[in-house]
């Protein structure tokens, strides 16, 4: 049995191979970045918050409120800008008629066409009254031709009058409900009726103011006294 010693052999390792890192220890690692990565950020400069002297934190809020309600109050007042320039460049619509003053027309053209003529009793009274004037200017001493005049002309002129007024009243009253908004089929047809008789009435009543269809009744000529 060999029992000698001889020196000891040392065994290198090779410099070229390296550890190999376990599977926790890469976790480890990974974990320390992040948190390192997290703390770089925290530190990163903020927005300076340092107050200027005599600034209080209170005055920056009001500033700030104060410019927003100034931005809403100036944005409402353009609103309400626009709202009215809108109304004032449209056009206005007026709201429907009921067509109620047209009808009223038309049918006020035509009675008062009517009247004219018929006759009124007003007409009758101021008739009456020439007659009787008549008779007082010229009481017992005025010719038959000035009896004829002043009695029975005057009165019928004065009727003539009268119902002239009317016509002219109906044929203003039909212009107008002609004019005016119709809603109902009826009003036109009224309108026209009232101004036609309208128009007869007063043609009529001119004539017989001036004498034109009838004149003065004339009396007969004065014969002369026999000769004695």
């Amino acid at each position: 049995m060999d029992l000698s010693y001889g020196p000891p052999t040392v065994r290198r390792m090779n410099p070229t191979t390296k550890p190999e890192k376990s599977a926790d220890d890469s976790g480890d690692n990974e974990a320390e970045r992040a948190v390192t990565a997290t703390a770089e950020k925290n530190d990163a400069p903020g927005p300076n918050l340092a107050k200027e002297p005599g600034e209080t934190p209170e005055a920056g809020r009001t500033d700030g409120a104060d410019g927003v309600d100034g931005d809403g109050a100036s944005d409402a007042d353009g609103d309400d800008g626009d709202v009215l320039g809108d109304d004032l460049d449209g056009e206005y619509t007026p709201p429907p008629s009921s067509g109620l003053a047209a009808a009223s027309a038309a049918l006020v053209s035509l009675l008062l066409s009517l009247v004219s003529l018929i006759g009124t009793w007003s007409g009758k009274v101021i008739s009456e009254r020439e007659t009787l004037v008549g008779q007082i200017d010229l009481g017992q001493t005025g010719t038959a031709e000035q009896q004829i005049s002043e009695i029975y002309g005057d009165a019928w002129h004065a009727i003539a009058l009268t119902n002239g007024i009317f016509a002219v009243l109906a044929l203003i009253a039909g212009l107008v409900a002609l004019g005016l908004p119709q809603r109902k089929s009826w009003v036109r047809p009224f309108a026209v009726a009232g101004l036609v008789l309208a128009a007869l009435g007063l043609l009529i009543s001119v004539g017989m103011y001036f004498d034109v269809f009838v004149s003065l009744p004339e009396p007969p000529p004065a014969q002369a006294p026999p000769a004695g």
